[in-house]
């Protein structure tokens, strides 16, 4: 499946995949580069799943007139 279709979940247990076969250790180093750029990409791929997740719930906080962010306002 290509990384761009997955959801967070199924990217997330592929790189846990990834990495344990990188731990392990007695993959050839061919193979430990491409799954080192793979695990790459799936951590970029999560990282922005993550990221839209996190802002569509502040766009909820906002609509519900809640405080959203964590900036404080200036002079505080």
């Amino acid at each position: 499946m290509q990384i761009a279709e997955m959801s967070f979940e199924d990217a997330m247990a592929e790189l846990e995949r990834v990495v344990a076969a990188l731990e392990k250790g007695d993959v050839p180093l061919e193979q430990s580069i491409a799954l080192y750029e793979r695990g790459a990409a799936l951590k970029a791929h999560c990282a922005t799943k993550l990221k839209a997740a996190e802002e569509k719930v502040e766009m909820i906080r906002a609509q519900e007139g809640r405080a959203t962010g964590t900036t404080p306002a200036e002079g505080l």
